[in-house]
């Protein structure tokens, strides 16, 4: 699996020097990558729907993300970054929300969490940016293989991404990693539809289909060629576990 150089420019999103020189020059401003939590509130509360289930916001940066789930009532998010500037700018700003903890970390490397800490997981670009730097494969590995342990049972990876199902699919469908993987497509913020579009705004919230080749089936168009990518990987409990294993044994 090669590097996805799609959308990557010449800077390495992967390395922590390039994020904390760009926000030092970005001051205090915020910025949300992506989409806003307005619009990615459907699934968040479709797929953690307990308001006090831990939630860790992966690559959290300048972006005011978390502060709009901590008012929707959640109440345990742990925002991380591998940016030692957001997180001081962000814990700063934030020091008097007790909902939401911040910590410099590498993705790559959570070790200081324990394993199954987290009942969801949300990601808008931190993926992205792996896949942008050095190494992506292994980095994109090492990251997944850390979601994979963090994820308590029955607990979600939800991945927003500008990465289509030929280039994210082979690495979130690794066998190692204990979820099943659904797609969803929501347009860009702003994007309106074309006039006489009959389709409604519910069909953003119905699951995508994907061909075992990891590709959006021919009959499909989207509406908006720049729309983001959300995976919902929910990680197997032990019953979906016992009966794969059980599956297995019944083909030996």
């Amino acid at each position: 699996m090669m590097m996805d150089v799609s959308s990557c420019n010449t800077y390495d999103y992967g390395d922590a020097d390039y994020w904390d020189a760009r926000y030092v020059q970005e001051g205090y401003s915020l910025f949300d990558w992506y989409q806003r939590y307005s619009a990615l509130r459907p699934f968040i509360r479709n797929f953690i729907p307990d308001t006090s289930s831990p939630v860790l916001v992966v690559g959290c940066g300048n972006a005011v993300m978390s502060e709009d789930m901590a008012k929707d009532g959640y109440q345990d998010i742990m925002n991380i970054d591998i940016s030692s500037v957001a997180i001081n700018l962000m814990k700063t700003r934030n020091q008097h929300i007790p909902q939401l903890k911040y910590k410099q970390m590498d993705v790559r490397d959570m070790s200081f969490f324990p394993d199954e800490s987290f009942d969801g997981i949300i990601d808008k670009g931190t993926l992205d940016s792996l896949m942008c730097g050095n190494d992506a494969p292994i980095s994109a590995a090492q990251m997944l293989g850390e979601v994979n342990r963090l994820l308590k049972p029955g607990g979600v990876y939800i991945l927003i991404t500008y990465g289509d199902p030929k280039v994210r699919m082979p690495h979130l469908s690794r066998p190692v990693y204990d979820w099943n993987t659904v797609l969803y497509i929501l347009p860009r913020p702003g994007f309106q539809r074309p006039e006489g579009c009959s389709s409604s705004k519910k069909s953003y919230l119905e699951p995508v289909p994907v061909t075992q080749n990891g590709s959006l089936p021919a009959e499909f168009v989207m509406e908006d060629p720049d729309s983001h990518f959300i995976y919902v990987c929910k990680k197997k409990d032990a019953t979906e576990l016992l009966a794969l294993y059980r599956l297995r044994l019944d083909d030996l």
